[in-house]
């Protein structure tokens, strides 16, 4: 069965079981205890940007693995010895050190896969 990760995302859990989930919108507001379930294993989600990201976020208990699918964009990553900036072109990836913010300047509109632990995580804004 085919799934677009734009529109369902998966729940990868800590016994091995997947879950799709609806994604956008209707998984981002979920109620907060509904979601907690899902805070722990991996979620696999895809998203577009046309334009920088608006906050700078963190996962404090997981690497984050990010894949651009498309487009181009500058990864910013807030390191204790300054700005790292990783420049993916067409297609690439980079991980995400747990405990490090980040956010995402687009050079061109892009479509990236990420693939995250999502409890504990922290957001401020760019």
């Amino acid at each position: 069965m085919s799934l677009n990760p734009q529109l369902t995302y998966v729940h990868l859990a800590e016994n091995g079981a997947a879950t799709q989930l609806p994604g956008g919108e209707e998984f981002w507001n979920m109620p907060e205890a509904e979601m907690e379930r899902y805070g722990s294993g991996w979620l696999v989600s895809e998203f577009e940007f046309s334009v920088d990201w608006p906050t700078w976020e963190m996962h404090p208990n997981a690497d984050e693995f990010v894949y651009l699918l498309s487009g181009s964009v500058e990864v910013h990553l807030e390191q204790q010895d300054g700005l790292r900036k990783v420049t993916l072109n067409g297609s690439g990836a980079v991980v995400v050190p747990r405990g490090i913010w980040h956010t995402v300047k687009v050079i061109a509109p892009s479509r990236m896969l990420h693939v995250t632990r999502g409890a504990g995580t922290q957001l401020r804004p760019a």
